[in-house]
C-alpha cells in the first residue's frame, strides 16, 4: 500500500511527516513546520492538537467547538509557504507567511483562500502558534485549463485540480 503523502504539501508521506506531531510522539522543530503541522491537523481533523499547539494565552473556553466547526466545514485542498522569518530550532520566535486553499461545505473545487502571517513562539523547547494577521478570505482566480495548478504541486491545473 503506498504512502499517502502529507497534506502539508511537504512532499514527505504523512506518517513521517506530520503524524508523529499529531500523536504526539515528537514535537515539530521550527515554526514552519508547526504551521504545517497545524495545517494538516485542519485537514485531518486534529482538533486536540490544534488545541495543544496554540499558546496557552491565546487559549478560549470555545476553542474545542470553533475548530470542530471548522473542519466540518471546510475542506483544506492546498497550502503554499510564502516566507519564514526566524522559527529555526535556535530561535524562539518566528513568522510564517502562507497560502492555504480550501472550499466550504457543498463546494466541489477550492474557491477560497486564506492568507495568513502567523506569529510563533518557543517556550520550554516547544513551539506554539500565538498569532495570526490575515490578508483575508478571497475567492481564488480559476486558473487556465494549462496554467500551473494555485496549490503549488508544480503541475497543469487540468492534470490537478481541475
Amino acid at each position: 500500500m503506498p504512502h499517502r503523502a502529507c497534506p502539508c504539501a511537504s512532499g514527505q508521506p504523512y506518517g513521517s511527516c506530520c503524524e508523529p506531531f499529531h500523536l504526539d510522539l515528537d514535537s515539530a522543530p521550527t515554526a514552519e513546520r508547526l504551521m504545517r503541522s497545524r495545517y494538516s491537523a485542519f485537514h485531518q481533523g486534529k482538533i486536540d492538537y490544534l488545541i495543544a499547539t496554540s499558546h496557552p494565552s491565546t487559549r478560549r473556553v470555545t476553542d474545542r467547538e470553533t475548530f470542530a466547526r471548522t473542519v466540518s466545514n471546510t475542506t483544506w485542498t492546498g497550502l503554499r509557504v510564502l516566507a519564514v522569518d526566524g522559527g529555526t530550532e535556535a530561535d524562539d520566535t518566528g513568522r510564517v507567511e502562507f497560502v492555504a486553499y480550501y472550499c466550504e461545505t457543498g463546494e466541489r473545487r477550492a474557491t477560497k483562500q486564506l492568507h495568513e502571517r502567523s506569529s510563533f513562539v518557543k517556550e520550554n523547547g516547544r513551539w506554539f502558534y500565538l498569532s495570526g494577521e490575515h490578508e483575508g478570505l478571497r475567492p481564488v482566480p480559476k486558473p487556465g485549463r494549462n496554467d500551473a495548478c494555485w496549490c503549488g504541486s508544480g503541475r497543469k491545473y487540468k492534470k490537478c485540480h481541475a
